[in-house]
């Protein structure tokens, strides 16, 4: 079975970057739901993706900066 871990960007990002897994992986998959925006259109499937990753990525930050101590 493939790992995440093993690819070589995810592998350099972890070694650099924060210590944060979900962050990264935000990250990464961000420009990737802007490809596939891009390559199908806007449509009501690619609309309510860009929308969940919106929310739970301003969710997910929100969660951190409050329990942040």
């Amino acid at each position: 079975m493939i790992r995440p871990r093993t690819f070589p960007l995810f592998r350099r990002l972890t070694r650099f970057g924060g210590q944060d897994a979900v962050f990264d992986i935000m990250l990464l998959v961000g420009p990737l739901l802007i490809v596939s925006i891009a390559l199908v259109g806007r449509t009501v499937v690619t609309s309510a993706l860009a929308g969940g990753y919106v929310l739970f990525f301003l969710g997910y930050l929100l969660y951190k900066g409050l329990s942040y101590r």
